[in-house]
């Protein structure tokens, strides 16, 4: 006997809630896959032009070095990835790299630091760099690790648009993959920035051993957050030698696209990124994931750390696609 679909109908997408419920969730991943996909992209279409892609750049403003244990993280000190540290960058290298990624397109500029947590006068050097990122016309974004009501609303006076802290997966599972930092620190970092009247940029990885049940929880932490995060990047596991994660054999290509289409369902209004991984999917793999809702990504050829597709392989992809940076 088949299982009864989600209450959504051809014309209509479930509109914006924070009361999922796993099994509701769990329902959109059983759906057939076209039919998950045409649900996907007419929620997609009512909050957003389906030929319009935003563009963001990654830099890694300071590498390595990072006390937490992340499983899948070349750049924890837990780890012999060969990945030699580096020193947070001077604020002007910061500001010629941005320039370099405006002029290529990019109109977000994302700046990453290998941190538990930012101190003292690094810190104050980052507030510089969001301010003088800022007004060479990009938005700009940080990822520094866990942060306090105080520097939530430093950056905010700074100009940050968007803070960057993962939830990477679920409740049940993230004890198998971090056990230097709870669940809920994540969870209190990302209420002070929303108390800071600061977008938030909250995702995932998938591939990290975790079950469907796993997926679905997450996006079901996500999407049950008092507010959605303005941008969800789900992040494909790359595999870099050295770290536990080296041998996973990773996620199903079809499932790693229905997790990009049920994300979209869950949070119709938000900005759903192709991030880490991109460089490993075929142009194909790319368009159903911009089908089924996707509609941001990193542009360049470095995400932190690992690679990324290069820029002419995305323009000549968003060429045979039809689409255009927003």
């Amino acid at each position: 006997m088949n299982k009864p679909s989600p209450r959504l109908s051809e014309n209509t997408d479930p509109g914006v809630r924070h009361d999922w419920s796993r099994t509701e969730v769990r329902s959109f991943f059983e759906l057939p896959f076209n039919d998950l996909l045409y649900r996907a992209q007419t929620a997609h279409r009512r909050h957003f032009d389906p030929t319009a892609v935003q563009i963001s750049t990654l830099l890694s403003i300071k590498t390595g070095g990072c006390p937490e244990d992340c499983g899948y993280c070349p750049q924890s000190v837990h780890y012999d990835t060969g990945l030699e540290p580096e020193a947070l960058l001077d604020v002007e290298e910061v500001v010629t790299a941005a320039r370099r990624a405006r002029e290529a397109g990019a109109t977000r500029f994302c700046m990453g630091a290998a941190w538990r947590n930012p101190r003292g006068g690094n810190f104050e050097r980052v507030l510089e760099m969001v301010r003088r990122v800022r007004a060479e016309g990009l938005e700009t974004c940080v990822t520094l690790g866990m942060l306090d009501a105080e520097q939530t609303r430093a950056l905010k006076q700074a100009g940050i648009d968007y803070y960057n802290h993962n939830l990477d997966t679920s409740p049940e599972f993230y004890g198998e993959i971090i056990t230097t930092r709870r669940y809920q620190d994540r969870l209190d970092t990302l209420g002070y920035v929303r108390d800071a009247g600061i977008n938030v940029c909250c995702g995932g990885i998938v591939g990290l051993g975790e079950s469907r049940a796993d997926r679905v929880s997450l996006l079901c932490e996500l999407a049950n957050l008092p507010e959605h995060p303005a941008s969800v990047p789900i992040n494909q596991l790359v595999k870099v030698a050295g770290t536990p994660l080296e041998n996973e054999p990773g996620i199903e290509p079809l499932e790693f696209v229905r997790t990009i289409a049920v994300a979209r369902l869950l949070m119709p209004a938000s900005w759903v990124r192709l991030s880490a991984g991109r460089s490993e999917m075929t142009d194909e793999l790319q368009a159903l994931c911009f089908l089924a809702g996707a509609n941001s990504i990193f542009y360049g050829e470095k995400l932190l750390t690992t690679g990324n597709p290069d820029t002419a392989r995305d323009d000549a992809l968003f060429e045979k696609l039809g689409l255009r940076p927003a």
